[in-house]
């Protein structure tokens, strides 16, 4: 039994310079569908081919190829966060809140590895 119940999505957190341009990308070589764009955040997401995976497209001046960070949904961020540090789990600062939007956390496996945990703030299926 896992201390986390994460659901059935998946976003892949990746940096660009150019979110639109690269959501084009995407579109085009891929045949990945632009779920929005939202500007005031920095961020994109596109569907890809898989159900329940999407690409999130964070804006970077210096994007860092390789830092890819898996964010995984949870229906209740503050309990799981609670849970994964009772377990010594160590987290990256506070938890980000995009009211309306999205809460994250980023966590770190035993090998340092970036993950994320969030929980959709938006009503929407999580």
């Amino acid at each position: 039994m896992s201390l986390v119940s994460v659901d059935h999505t998946i976003t892949i957190a990746m940096p660009v310079k150019d979110r639109h341009a690269s959501a084009k990308w995407y579109e085009a070589m891929l045949g990945f569908e632009l779920l929005y764009h939202a500007d005031d955040a920095g961020w994109s997401e596109l569907q890809t081919n898989t159900p329940g995976v999407a690409i999130g497209l964070g804006e970077h001046t210096k994007p860092a190829p390789g830092n890819c960070v898996p964010v995984f949904g949870v229906s209740d961020l503050d309990s799981a966060r609670q849970k994964l540090e009772q377990a010594k789990v160590r987290f990256d600062g506070e938890t980000d809140v995009v009211e309306g939007m999205v809460k994250t956390a980023t966590f770190y496996d035993p090998d340092g590895n970036a993950l994320m945990l969030a929980e959709d703030l938006t009503g929407g299926a999580g």
